[in-house]
């Protein structure tokens, strides 16, 4: 056997190397800010403190010159981190130079290394006076203007990022629903505005990470300084004019290397929370906004020349600015008058809208699923929503007790509801509306509680029931009380599943139907070929599966549902007739969900005279409807019958329902064939929990016992 050739545009051996790499990368930063904690306890040497001290130095212009190129504030998002970093990385090197400092200070200038004492003889030139001016004069800098500027800005930005937070997730959501914008593109969108509240939020107290920085250089300076002079005149013998040479310029040198770099990112954090939104950089932005009206660099120009010409002024400094700005308007006027002679460009020819194609047209859902924005963790994949998997369970159990897949749930937030309200749509239209709280629990009432409970009262969204809502730390007490008690997900999870069991009927269409026969006839190819297109078709099919599941019928004997369509659609192609002859072949499945068991039946029968009634009505409408040719099967719940008449059936019916619901029974209808399609259509909206049989459908093998008549006087 030869082995596989490898995939297009993959390198043998290239994969091992990428994840080796992706490794080292995930660990570059714990093993980064390990070191850098390293260095507050562990001493260094000199040599190592040069080359961390100018790395500082560099890693605070990168960060400079990539604020600077930075277009929008979110392209440099690990800002905030990055300034904690740095600002860690110059407290661990002031540690680990003092330390350097008070032991080994005694030796002379060099002994913290080359870096600090080029800092303390080059910049202050070895007066301790100026040196320590400069330093306090940087950390004010720092410490009074850069970094409470910055911070400022930030809370401000912060706090005007979330107040407009709500505007901008509905003006992405009227995109959406226009067809402005896609989903994904939506999503990202939201991303984006949430990823900018965190930046500006995350800026607001990464600046208090610098301000404490200069607050502690003031600290050490003043620690270096004193320890230095009493450790270097009390242990080794040093006079004060020699100990004041050497601890105060050495402390000087470290204070500057450090500030200079703190000064540097602070400088970069204020350029980025001040930069607003543009497509140009920092230098684009400034040189086209600051120098592109000659008018104002002419005024300029003339001002700073008539300054230059006062007696006693330094009139040549004066004089050349002046003409710099006046050369650099008379070159912008030049350069603008050249492009105002240059033909315009052709006007972009604007593209005709795309004309209305199938495409724009978006199919409606068989099921949907909305939530107001505060249910969002519940159905979103990448927070893990517990809801997205109770669906999966559901559609899995309805399949299992059915007997077909429904379709898929399409799920989506939508503004205009309540935060905390969802809706359930079939076929587009609302079919269920609720409330429910995450991290609170709904007790339900099932009938017999012990007592009441505080909270927020309100009913079960699926059943109707009186529940409460209330706190994670009531849930035992419910439960000890008898209140059943469910989570926010299980109260739509539930109401989504009985919504889906009592609707059924409607989710199986001529796709799911055909979807069914192709599955059954995988194995048993020879059934489906006998029925399908042979001897009905599947308009047919479909009508009579939708008239059973109707009922309340599964439909997972597929076998003898088909079997029996096969033998009665030689004889009638009526969507009614032919489902009473299934409901007989599936007369003990039916028999097995309403009674369990192999016991007695106890039932309801109808009063002979209204029976006897129903029959000649039933069959006189029959009669009409062959003569008009009229195949539907379908009747007027009710036809033929006295309003009063009607009105008493149904109260009747109702309360022998409730009376065999009392005494934990079914409440069971038993009619004869030809009257319990027109009874079922009747009765069951008025009285759902009434199921309605006919004779035929009960096996030689279960007897029957008449418990109440419905029809009769009083």
């Amino acid at each position: 056997m030869s082995a596989l050739p490898p995939l297009p545009g993959a390198a043998i051996g290239s994969r091992p190397g990428a994840l080796a790499s992706s490794q080292w990368t995930r660990a570059a930063a714990p093993i980064l800010i390990i070191l850098v904690l390293a260095m507050m306890v562990l001493p260094l040497p000199t040599l190592l403190l040069d080359l961390l001290f100018t790395f500082n130095i560099a890693l605070s212009i990168i960060v400079l010159l990539v604020a600077l190129y930075t277009l929008k504030p979110l392209e440099f998002s690990v800002f905030p981190t990055i300034l904690l970093v740095t600002t860690l990385l110059r407290l661990s090197l002031n540690v680990a130079s003092t330390r350097v400092i008070l032991l080994e200070g005694h030796t002379g200038p060099d002994a913290a290394g080359q870096v600090i004492e080029a800092f303390g003889h080059f910049l202050i030139g070895g007066n301790y006076a100026v040196g320590l001016i400069v330093f306090l004069i940087l950390v004010i800098i720092n410490f009074v203007v850069i970094t409470k500027g910055a911070g400022r800005i930030a809370e401000v930005a912060a706090r005007f990022t979330l107040d407009a937070m709500p505007g901008k997730q509905m003006a992405i959501d009227a995109d959406l629903n226009a067809g402005l914008i896609r989903e994904d593109e939506a999503r990202a969108r939201r991303q984006a505005i949430a990823a900018e509240a965190d930046f500006y939020g995350s800026m607001d107290g990464a600046s208090k990470f610098v301000r404490g920085d200069a607050i502690a250089g003031i600290l050490i300076v003043v620690i270096n300084i004193v320890a230095g002079l009493a450790i270097g005149m009390l242990q080794h013998d040093m006079s004060l004019g020699d100990a004041t040479s050497t601890y105060v310029l050495l402390t000087i040198g470290d204070g500057l290397v450090a500030q200079i770099p703190a000064l540097v990112v602070s400088t970069a954090a204020g350029i980025v929370v001040s930069r607003a939104g543009s497509e140009q950089d920092l230098s684009d932005q400034f040189i086209g906004q600051m120098f592109n009206r000659p008018q104002v660099l002419y005024i300029t120009a003339g001002m700073i020349g008539l300054v230059g010409l006062i007696p006693g002024m330094p009139n040549l400094a004066f004089i050349a600015i002046a003409a710099g700005l006046g050369w650099t308007g008379w070159y912008m006027a030049q350069k603008q008058q050249l492009a105002a002679a240059l033909p315009p460009p052709p006007p972009p020819t604007r593209a005709e809208p795309a004309e209305v194609g199938w495409n724009d047209v978006v199919p409606v859902d068989m099921l949907g699923l909305e939530v107001g924005y505060r249910l969002i963790p519940l159905v979103d994949r990448a927070q893990d929503g517990e809801l997205l998997k109770r669906i999966r369970g559901i559609r899995k159990k309805v399949a299992q007790d059915l007997g077909f897949l429904v379709p898929a749930v399409h799920i989506r937030d939508n503004l205009e509801l309540r935060p905390n309200a969802y809706r359930i749509l079939l076929k587009g239209v609302d079919a269920g509306t609720g409330e429910v709280f995450p991290g609170m629990f709904l007790a339900i009432n099932p009938g017999r509680v012990l007592g009441n409970l505080q909270g927020t009262a309100t009913k079960d969204p699926a059943f109707g029931l009186p529940a409460t809502w209330i706190e994670a730390g009531q849930r035992d007490q419910a439960q000890s009380l008898g209140y059943t008690v469910v989570d926010a997900g299980t109260v739509v999870a539930t109401h989504l599943s009985n919504m889906i069991q009592s609707n059924a009927h409607e989710l199986l269409g001529r796709e799911e139907t055909q979807s069914l026969l192709d599955h059954i006839a995988k194995d048993s190819p020879k059934l489906v070929e006998d029925l399908v297109p042979r001897v009905l078709n599947l308009t047919v099919v479909q009508r009579v599966l939708q008239n059973l599941l109707a009922d309340g019928v599964h439909i997972r004997d597929m076998r003898s549902i088909i079997e029996s369509l096969a033998e009665h659609g030689q004889k009638t192609q009526d969507a009614e007739e032919l489902t009473t002859q299934v409901r007989v072949a599936l007369g003990r499945a039916i028999m097995q969900s309403v009674f369990p068991g192999a016991g007695e039946l106890p039932v309801i029968a109808l009063d002979p005279t209204l029976e006897q009634m129903l029959t000649q009505m039933t069959q006189g409408r029959a009669g009409e409807k062959n003569d008009k040719g009229d195949k539907s099967g379908r009747g007027n719940e009710g036809a033929g019958l006295e309003p009063t008449l009607a009105e008493n059936l149904l109260r009747q019916a109702a309360a022998l329902a409730q009376t065999q619901e009392q005494s934990g029974q079914p409440a069971v209808l038993l009619v004869a064939p030809a009257l319990r399609a027109l009874l079922m259509r009747f009765l069951k909206r008025a009285v759902p929990q009434l199921k309605v049989i006919s004779h035929a459908e009960i096996p030689d093998s279960r007897t029957i016992r008449v418990v109440a008549v419905l029809g009769g006087r009083g």
